[in-house]
């Protein structure tokens, strides 16, 4: 089986070409990280029964600690969480449920550490909030948040999995914990945190309280910023961010953040940042943007900054633009506006500290 790490870099190689395959990427990282998890598992008994047959004898005190790191157990309590930042002035969700969507880099709810941990979060500019976590390495909860009801409806998507959440689809919020629709074993749960404000959590897989716990673990009365190792500074005229996605299933070993730009409907451009520990450095250049070495792909729609450590950052700013575009196809962001965008972005200096991301 190809490594994470190596479908990861094979993956970002092939947007010379063609298109990064976004989705493929996450639930590669997704279901890398249940394996480990089931490993993990299974590494744990083995060191248990291990421990039960040496009796503990000459494995305590400084002996222990000796071990620390080695133990199959260490691995499956190490994994460090990400606590995003607060958006100091502004209100959650209880206090102003109208705030909800409005900023694409604030969500005005958060998700108490010491409960649950994140393995991601996005805000779509007037559409909804969303965290994806788990309880104590459950499965993966999903959690929607959103000021209109209309959003509820239809079909999910948990893990790359898409299914309806209820038979007639017209969703209740009325607190209960119900089987969903055409996926034997996923768990649907609709309800109103504060009056205006519609939420729904979803599990592929799990238990009544294990989605119990996810929902009690969320605050209603904070905001937190859409933190990424990359923030955005400068944009093109008239121009606004609609979209902030980050993925830290696999943090810190891989983080992903995606921003999505808008300046009208045929006017779409995105900036991806991808980290993986054990990537290499891309170093082909044929430009240079703010003093650091840039690339333009074959077909020129995507612009990348090159040379930065196991990273990757990249504009996709032909939107739609690609194969089969007609040739009257109105015009998108150009050239000039991503390199505009590369040349303002502000990256962490350490990816792995999520407290310095901003």
């Amino acid at each position: 089986m190809i490594d994470l790490d190596e479908q990861i870099a094979q993956t970002l190689r092939e947007h010379a070409e063609g298109g990064v395959d976004t989705d493929r990427l996450l639930r590669a990282s997704r279901a890398r990280g249940r394996r480990r998890q089931v490993h993990r598992r299974a590494a744990m008994g083995t060191a248990l029964c291990l421990v039960g047959a040496l009796g503990f004898v000459g494995v305590t005190g400084s002996d222990l600690d000796e071990l620390t790191g080695r133990l199959p157990w260490t691995t499956a309590t190490s994994t460090p969480s990400v606590v995003l930042p607060r958006a100091d002035g502004v209100p959650g969700a209880a206090a102003d449920p109208t705030l909800v969507g409005a900023d694409p880099q604030v969500l005005h709810f958060g998700v108490d550490p010491a409960r649950a941990r994140y393995l991601g979060w996005e805000v779509i500019r007037d559409h909804a909030e969303r965290v994806r976590l788990s309880v104590a390495g459950s499965e993966e909860v999903l959690i929607d948040v959103s000021r209109n009801v209309e959003v509820f409806s239809g079909s999910v998507t948990v893990d790359g999995t898409s299914f309806d959440v209820t038979e007639s689809g017209r969703p209740v919020f009325d607190g209960a914990i119900r089987p969903a629709s055409g996926v034997a074993g996923a768990l649907v749960m609709l309800w109103q945190p504060v009056p205006g404000l519609y939420a729904r959590a979803v599990m592929l897989q799990g238990n009544r309280a294990v989605l119990t716990k996810a929902v009690e673990a969320l605050r209603w009365k904070e905001a937190r910023r859409c933190a990424a190792p990359l923030r955005l500074g400068a944009l093109p005229e008239g121009a606004k961010v609609t979209g902030c996605s980050v993925d830290v299933d696999s943090y810190p070993r891989v983080v992903t953040a995606r921003f999505d730009v808008v300046r009208a409907p045929t006017e779409r451009m995105s900036v991806e940042y991808r980290y993986v520990s054990q990537g290499g450095t891309y170093t082909n250049a044929d430009r240079t943007i703010a003093g650091r070495p840039a690339l333009l792909s074959g077909r020129g729609t995507r612009l990348e900054l090159v040379g930065i450590p196991k990273t990757t950052v990249l504009a996709d700013f032909a939107w739609p633009a690609g194969e089969g575009t007609p040739m009257n196809w109105p015009k998108s962001f150009t050239e000039a506006d991503a390199t505009l965008v590369l040349a303002d972005v502000k990256l962490s200096e350490d990816p792995t500290r999520s407290q310095t991301w901003e």
